[in-house]
């Protein structure tokens, strides 16, 4: 089942490399395109309440990690809320590369010492500062 972006999400997190964060905002680029866009179609994103799901499973001891915050009304690619895993979960998916425009923040993102994801000290706070300005 899909659902269109609603406004209970106005801000979506995209864990990135922050290599590759900065090589494709370096080259001008107007949007920022990962790996699963050509694979699967879309580039996956999480609501504040999901990250640490796929941090743990996919990213397990990563130390070079930004935490893309993407304001989805800026979005010029689709955004989809869908569970194409059978999670049980309505993860947001943009069906094109996400704009540079719309990352309003990069917040590092480095693993714990034994590997594993915690959200990082004051997120919901500071994303709470960034909703209320952009709305």
């Amino acid at each position: 089942m899909q659902t269109l972006v609603t406004s209970s999400h106005p801000l979506i997190l995209h864990i990135a490399p922050a290599g590759r964060w900065a090589e494709q905002r370096s080259s001008g680029a107007a949007g920022y395109v990962d790996g699963s866009l050509e694979d699967e179609g879309f580039i996956h994103c999480s609501t504040v309440d999901q990250f640490l799901l796929p941090a743990n499973s996919l990213f397990r001891g990563r130390t070079d990690l930004l935490l893309l915050v993407v304001a989805a009304a800026r979005l010029s690619s689709p955004l989809v809320y869908e569970d194409c895993y059978q999670s049980g979960q309505q993860f947001p998916h943009v069906y094109g590369p996400i704009d540079v425009a719309a990352v309003v923040d990069a917040v590092d993102f480095p693993c714990d010492d034994d590997g594993s994801f915690s959200e990082p000290p004051g997120l919901r706070d500071h994303l709470a500062r960034l909703a209320a300005e952009l709305a």
